[in-house]
């Protein structure tokens, strides 16, 4: 590894040079900085960046090594989260307008997290707007770009954090996932991502979309990576009601536990129909072999309500999506457009001005879902189809212990190819939003390249609380089909 520069180790590798004292926090972080520096005004993975904060931080964790003490795993290295989680001290505006000076005036419960285990916050890292999209151009703050092709997306929400993870301009993140927003950036931009399941990560102090599918997760250049950042932000919080007070397993160790007897699903309903790219087909199928070669077992098996996810998603997460946007009213918090004649009037300019044309769309499909007359036929119905979903995926993993499916049905595209098209757009997350709506584990990890040379991820899912044989699946592929750790991207 010595020749191996800074900012391609691991989160992993990092964590131990800073502890071992063979770099400083203080020199990893400035590394790190001179980095974004350089690349971000390319990329945009960033809002927010903490320059002063993240080195004052950074020599703090010197000086507490230089006495002999470690906070925690994470001490000394720096990461980024997605700018939907509240910091206090730093803005956190969830790729709003309306929140464009939010300061929040306390942390969410990953940022203690992963502050009390010892991370350097380099930044706050762009996302579509209220996690509203799936490409990260619906940002109030501008596009990020993929760092493997700067003309593409990088996927979304959480595109920021999949970019700057990819490009190296921070060691990992941590992101969040209502209908895919966590795997499918992870997948267009070569890096792993992981949706616990529902419950098992404090969404307190995460800027709520659809509370009943959101949640936070780990997105990182290695599996062995993310499996450790999980086990530091996981775990039970009082705060957070739909928190799971259940015991955090050693994901890390799972990590190296061989894949033979592994059963290996393959849902049928994933690779029928045309909107699947032929190349993602065959490099799901190359991490297919690379399971089989280790002595894992297939089996098919069927999740048949899997043509009505998209359509139940887009009723439900838009509703929840209007009640809880319902708080940015101009009046507490965040932007107001002053000069209104009336309250009313002040209320209905500050969303018009405030909230982009995506959440706009949203917050609409959503409150018509909800009105009299109508509840019932659509919201009410949808969470009936919600739990034949559910109930889907509980048979399936009677005769599986994992399912493999892709995690996006194309390489990433262009920059403003499908924003004319929400429907297009919407079908981007297709192989991701099933899981949401039935609460289980997701990853997303690499698993080859397109002809043009853009990364393809493989998407694995488990019954709920068993993400340690989501880690042990995607240990097994990583091992097989190495990948590169950063985008080849230059200043």
């Amino acid at each position: 590894m010595a020749n191996v520069p800074v900012h391609e180790w691991s989160l992993l590798e990092a964590a131990r040079k800073v502890r071992e004292k063979e770099i400083s926090s203080r020199e990893l972080t400035g590394a790190l900085l001179l980095r974004i520096e350089s690349l971000e005004p390319k990329v945009h993975a960033y809002i927010t960046v903490l320059p002063e904060a993240a080195t004052a931080q950074a020599a703090a964790c010197d000086e507490e090594l230089a006495r002999g003490n470690v906070r925690g795993p994470l001490h000394g290295v720096p990461i980024g989260l997605k700018d939907i989680f509240c910091t206090r001290g730093a803005r956190t505006t969830c790729g709003s307008r309306i929140l464009h000076n939010f300061d929040p005036p306390y942390d969410a419960c990953v940022t203690e997290k992963v502050l009390a285990a010892g991370a350097v916050l380099l930044g706050k890292q762009n996302m579509d707007e209220f996690a509203m999209g799936s490409s990260t151009e619906t940002s109030a703050f501008g596009p990020t770009r993929n760092p493997w092709d700067l003309s593409r997306i990088p996927g979304g929400s959480s595109g920021g954090t999949a970019a700057a993870v990819a490009a190296a301009l921070c060691f990992a993140g941590v992101g969040t996932d209502t209908g895919g927003s966590i795997r499918q950036p992870a997948s267009l931009c070569g890096v792993v991502g992981v949706k616990p399941t529902y419950g098992r990560v404090s969404r307190y102090g995460m800027i709520a979309f659809a509370s009943s599918l959101d949640q936070a997760g780990p997105i990182a250049r290695t599996v062995a990576d993310a499996a450790a950042l999980l086990g530091w932000i996981a775990g039970y919080d009082r705060r957070d009601s739909t928190c799971v007070d259940t015991p955090v397993p050693d994901y890390l160790a799972a990590v190296e536990r061989p894949a033979r007897g592994l059963r290996v699903g393959l849902p049928k309903e994933y690779f029928e129909g045309g909107g699947l790219s032929p190349e993602v087909r065959a490099a799901v199928e190359n991490a297919l072999k690379a399971l089989i070669d280790q002595g894992a077992v297939v089996v098919e098996v069927s999740l048949p309500h899997t043509s009505y996810a998209l359509s139940t998603y887009y009723l439900i997460a838009p509703a929840e999506a209007s009640s809880n946007l319902a708080r940015y009213d101009g009046v507490r918090y965040g932007f107001r457009e002053e000069g209104a004649p009336g309250l009313i009037e002040m209320m209905s300019r500050t969303r018009a001005k405030g909230f982009g044309d995506e959440v706009k769309r949203r917050i609409m499909i959503g409150t018509y879902a909800l009105s009299a007359g109508y509840y019932e036929a659509f919201y009410g119905k949808a969470q009936k189809v919600r739990t034949l979903i559910r109930d889907d995926f509980a048979k399936a993993f009677e005769a599986a212990d994992v399912l493999l499916t892709p995690t996006a049905p194309t390489p990433a595209f262009r920059l403003g190819e499908k924003t004319g098209d929400p429907l297009t757009m919407y079908l981007s997350d297709i192989y991701t939003i099933p899981c949401n709506l039935a609460g289980i584990p997701g990853i997303s990890v690499p698993c080859g390249f397109s002809t043009e040379g853009l990364p393809i991820g493989a998407q694995l899912l488990s019954k709920p609380f068993r993400e340690e044989t989501l880690f042990t699946a995607a240990g097994a592929i990583e091992r097989a089909l190495p990948f590169p750790r950063v985008a080849p991207l230059e200043g």
